[in-house]
């Protein structure tokens, strides 16, 4: 139980700092949905799902149902954001964050099983 809250809380906090830095279109967001090919709007919209699995996660700690849910939502979302990189030819440094984001949220719904 210990590492599933872990994993959670650590996601959670990713996610959200994450999804409010699109939601806000910082500038560095704005370059970041412009280089992917995504309009702002539609970053934004990456932002919202963000928050959204965040507050799964948490609220999964209780409701082990919608903390598997809001994984598997994050586990697409990241999925797509893989082959957004691999479509846009980027290299490692660009592709490895939503890669190591992947396995984590992995790792998380492989925990949350177990201890289901």
């Amino acid at each position: 139980m210990i590492v599933l809250t872990v994993l959670a809380v650590l996601l959670a906090v990713l996610f959200v700092l994450l999804g409010v830095s699109k939601l806000l279109a910082l500038p560095r967001m704005r370059e970041l949905a412009s280089h992917a090919g995504f309009s702002v709007a539609a970053y934004r919209g990456i932002g919202a799902l963000e928050v959204a699995g965040a507050a799964g996660l948490l609220i999964g700690l209780t409701v082990p149902l919608l903390g598997a849910a809001a994984g598997a939502g994050l586990l697409l979302l990241l999925a797509g954001a893989v082959i957004t990189h691999v479509r846009n030819r980027d290299g490692i440094r660009e592709l490895a964050p939503a890669v190591v984001c992947a396995a984590l949220v992995a790792a998380y719904l492989a925990v949350l099983g177990v201890s289901s």
